[in-house]
């Protein structure tokens, strides 16, 4: 037995825009500005209908990536993190036990006793418990987005091959239950260990490089306007200057989001060596690289 999820009033995205500099300017909207690589890739996976794979440095906009085009294509947004030991059952779907009980028990009470009718009484859609990778099938369309697929087993890599293929998912209880309208599918790596080459070759790929100076600028514009022009620039030059050191954890773009919060917190306009140590906690995470920094001279790295 199937079960086409109902056709959604709009159509799949994958018309919607004419070009990647059309989806860039749509995400340019939101407040993500991505460059010609990444919407060409995001533009390319939209209109073949392929999942996106994402690999790069934490901090450098994968994740919001998959919210933007979720906002811009207004397709349901479904985010699935991953961790060691996930298991499929924790992805696809569970069944609401204490709600069975109850119905069971409702059941035997208003005299229903014959046990092949209790049982289908059981598993019946109401009583299902719809995980990440079901609900982005049902809700369609929809932008699923598969977080730090590093972090899961080998063996849930090869289950959410067989998933990602079919688009569909079996409940045996239930049958089959197809997406009417496929996900648009991110999925993003950290690149803790290298993702197999089988999940790989099911995706487009993008490696997301950190942002130019130019770029990190409009970024931290775009989305902190009550930052002055000269502290987004300063803390654009200075996280620039971070990277190009041998850190732990390079920062990424969020770190200097939050760098420029704090900063502006505290009331500066611009970025000088005294509040760039006192606010090193925002843009460095690892004891490290924080020692690292106080054993050089701020004003040679910050000082503008």
């Amino acid at each position: 037995m199937t079960h086409a999820c109902p056709d959604p009033e709009d159509a799949a995205p994958a018309d919607r825009f004419g070009s990647p500099a059309e989806l860039a300017d749509a995400l340019g909207r939101t407040g993500y500005l991505a460059d010609e690589g990444l919407a060409t890739a995001a533009y390319l996976a939209i209109r073949m209908g392929r999942p996106l794979f994402l690999e790069g440095d934490a901090g450098v906009g994968k994740t919001a990536l998959a919210q933007a085009l979720a906002e811009v294509t207004g397709a349901f947004f479904v985010r699935m993190q991953c961790y060691e030991g996930l298991e499929a059952s924790q992805a696809l779907y569970d069944w609401d036990f204490p709600r069975q009980m109850l119905h069971l028990r409702a059941a035997e009470a208003a005299g229903v006793h014959d046990a092949e009718e209790l049982e289908r009484g059981l598993y019946d859609r109401r009583f299902l418990l719809a995980r990440p990778l079901l609900t982005a099938i049902e809700q369609a369309p929809s932008v699923l987005l598969i977080d730090e697929i590093d972090r899961a087993d080998d063996e849930f890599e090869a289950f959410l091959l067989e998933v990602l293929a079919d688009n569909a998912v079996t409940v045996p209880e239930l049958g089959r239950i197809v997406a009417s309208v496929p996900p648009l599918v991110v999925l993003t790596s950290n690149r803790t260990r290298e993702v197999h080459d089988a999940l790989k070759r099911r995706c487009l790929y993008h490696w997301v490089e950190h942002p130019s100076y130019e770029r990190e600028v409009a970024i931290l514009r775009t989305r902190l306007p009550h930052v002055t022009a000269k502290l987004a620039e300063d803390v654009a030059r200075a996280t620039a200057k971070l990277r190009s050191l041998d850190l732990v954890k390079p920062p990424g773009v969020a770190e200097a989001m939050d760098w420029a919060t704090a900063l502006h917190v505290l009331g500066a306009r611009e970025l000088d060596p005294d509040r760039a140590a006192a606010t090193l906690g925002t843009v460095l995470k690892y004891r490290e690289d924080a020692d690292r920094l106080k054993s050089m001279t701020f004003t040679a790295m910050f000082g503008t």
